[in-house]
């Protein structure tokens, strides 16, 4: 029996590579060719070499678009894995109610970020409203705080869980030893807890670093890139070149940045991983 499994397992591989396949490699591919052409349509590109490419970075939208992305990125990244490690470490304390904190914590991750940003939206022009201050979509600087608010919000609760099943794998021994060689808590914390759970903070911060880098939905309904661009962020920007600007050129210039935005964020992560992993305890 077992044999005749091994004999025939690729035919149990072939619908989920012939999925993968259809679905991903053949339109990746496709957008590769796609980013070098003038079209309208799939059937009527024309080829024009790396002429998209060059006009990517006379778009004034889109090299704003990138610092707005860049610094919202590094914002988030500390912002999330720092408050949601601070909430891990209390809920590892054997405090009551500690399942039912991690349930309310975990639960914006749920809703969906269209959803989000709407709610958002409304709460944040409201509270601004009170303070006489500028609507999310007339001020960029509000509109910033706002998107970052929102994804703390509802990120903080999905790395937290993380970071807890992380905290619960430090080895008791370890904590106990430091205990009885006179160890102040940020000594423990530091020497111990944070190299320990390296491991964590890896996954944490490339999922953070890549979900803020490729925000779009939440970005969308949020602030929809208002005033003028000012609040637009990369995968916003290369959406609105695509759909909302008129011309054949503009379908080549998007998918070129399309393609620019794929291999910043493979860059910036393999960056991120190696750095981190480099740090990372082997236990």
């Amino acid at each position: 029996m077992e044999k005749a499994t091994k004999k025939y397992w690729p035919l149990f591989v072939l619908p989920t590579l012939g999925a993968f396949i259809i679905g991903f490699v053949i339109p990746f591919a496709e957008g590769i060719w796609l980013s070098f052409c003038k079209f309208t349509t799939v059937n009527n590109a024309q080829w024009v070499g790396f002429g998209n490419y060059s006009k990517i970075w006379l778009d004034n939208t889109f090299t704003q678009a990138f610092a707005f992305t860049a610094l919202f990125t590094v914002v988030t990244t500390i912002l999330i894995n720092v408050l949601a490690f601070a909430v891990a470490l209390l809920l590892t304390r054997g405090i009551r109610g500690t399942n039912m904190f991690r349930t309310v914590f975990f639960m914006p991750n749920l809703i969906g970020g269209i959803v989000l940003g709407y709610i958002w939206q409304t709460l944040l022009n409201s509270l601004l409203m009170l303070l006489e201050k500028p609507l999310l979509t007339l001020d960029a600087r509000y509109g910033f705080w706002g998107l970052v608010v929102l994804m703390c919000w509802q990120q903080i609760g999905y790395m937290m869980i993380i970071y807890v099943a992380g905290l619960q794998n430090v080895p008791l021994e370890l904590l106990e030893a430091s205990h009885i060689d006179g160890a102040t808590p940020a000594q423990t914390l530091f020497k111990i807890k944070i190299p320990m759970v390296m491991p964590s903070i890896t996954i944490c911060t490339f999922l953070t670093l890549t979900n803020s880098f490729k925000l779009f939905d939440q970005n969308l309904s949020l602030t929809g890139g208002e005033p003028a661009h000012a609040s637009e962020m990369l995968a916003l920007n290369i959406y609105n070149s695509f759909y909302a600007r008129a011309g054949a050129q503009w379908k080549g210039i998007g998918q070129a940045k399309a393609m620019v935005f794929f291999l910043l964020v493979v860059i910036i992560a393999l960056i991120q991983l190696r750095l981190t992993r480099a740090k990372e305890v082997q236990q």
